[in-house]
């Protein structure tokens, strides 16, 4: 396992791969409209600055929190040039799920993954006593998408979001909201929503809700939970969704395992499953305003290949690639393979 040591940020310095503070990001803004490479590198966030972050998984990759709307919210980076890049996790995953991603697309671009309110090791408000689904949903998680935006890009820097699974529809959601700071979006395996009310039928509605409910409020909720939150229970879901058995290691089901036996984790699933209202994907294809790729593992069992090709029908997708013999989760199932295709797209669309 690759030793963790402390980083702290601290002053502004063009020669070193830690960001610098927003004060010098504007300033450079205005009188650059063609920003160097070394002006670009010394882009921050002002959170950054004086922040303590770890070095994770490999060396350049640092970690930290990131204090968004009183929460606490971890990310991770590596890069410090390039193009800004975003990757945006699923349901149960976090930061980690990108591990095998970051290192190497730092090499070329700013590289920052999030753990959304409610996952891994950001924060858990419980959702209990508010109205259902009021705090964990798309809405939440594109202004979070957004808001961290805003703090790492310089005013007029446009971002590239990945994103894994549900994560998907958060990333398309804050391309929506904000087209003049996100410049495309990638979908991996993106979430059908299948449990969605309107892809339910009439017979059928009654009994999700009432399970829904049941699952919400009483005892057998949780009794459920703790069957899949553990090491054998993760494992056995992780070996559904990928193709290559090989690849559900004691690492990925320790990376997926630990953050869901933190101290709220029942609750934000109980609410998450809930949920069936809300954007569909094809809802929001059909509105995006900016480019969109689409990558699909043929072998995802639960987001059927033959069902995503549909959305090539939808103008602001450019382009549908399949990766055969792969699962659920393209980017850590197969990275050598998504790594190059999240450079290719990133390369098509930015413009320094």
């Amino acid at each position: 396992m690759f030793q963790q040591r402390v980083v702290r940020t601290a002053t502004p310095s063009c020669s070193r791969t830690i960001p610098t503070t927003s004060a010098s990001r504007k300033h450079d803004v205005v009188l650059h409209k063609r920003r160097s490479v070394q002006t670009i590198a010394c882009h921050a966030a002002s959170f950054l600055v004086d922040v303590q972050e770890t070095e994770v998984h490999s060396p350049g990759v640092l970690q930290g929190f990131w204090n968004w709307r009183d929460h606490s919210i971890r990310y991770q980076r590596c890069g410090s040039e390039g193009p800004i890049v975003i990757a945006v996790h699923g349901f149960g995953g976090n930061c980690d799920h990108w591990r095998k991603n970051i290192g190497e697309l730092g090499k070329k671009h700013r590289v920052y993954t999030l753990d959304l309110l409610g996952y891994g090791y950001s924060s858990k408000p419980d959702p209990r006593g508010l109205e259902v689904n009021s705090l964990y949903n798309f809405d939440t998680w594109s202004d979070q998408i957004l808001d961290f935006a805003n703090e790492i890009a310089a005013p007029d820097e446009k971002v590239f979001v990945t994103c894994n699974s549900v994560g998907g529809i958060a990333g398309l959601e804050a391309a929506i909201k904000a087209p003049e700071r996100v410049a495309s979006v990638q979908v991996i395996n993106i979430s059908l929503r299948m449990l969605h009310e309107k892809k339910q039928t009439d017979i059928a509605k009654p009994f999700v809700s009432a399970l829904q409910r049941v699952l919400r409020t009483t005892p057998l909720g949780p009794w459920f939970f703790s069957q899949i939150a553990t090491e054998k229970g993760v494992k056995n879901v992780l070996q559904q969704c990928y193709c290559d058995k090989a690849t559900v290691t004691d690492e990925l089901v320790d990376v997926i395992l630990k953050p869901g036996l933190q101290d709220g984790a029942v609750d934000v699933f109980l609410d998450f499953i809930s949920f069936s209202s809300g954007p569909l994907p094809e809802e929001q294809m059909a509105r995006c305003p900016v480019p969109v790729s689409v990558v699909w593992g043929d072998a995802d069992p639960w987001e059927k290949v033959e069902w995503g090709r549909a959305f090539q029908e939808y103008s602001c997708v450019e382009e549908f690639i399949e990766l055969p013999g792969v699962g659920h989760c393209p980017q850590d199932e197969a990275p050598h393979l998504v790594n190059p295709i999240i450079e290719k797209w990133i390369e098509r669309h930015y413009k320094e």
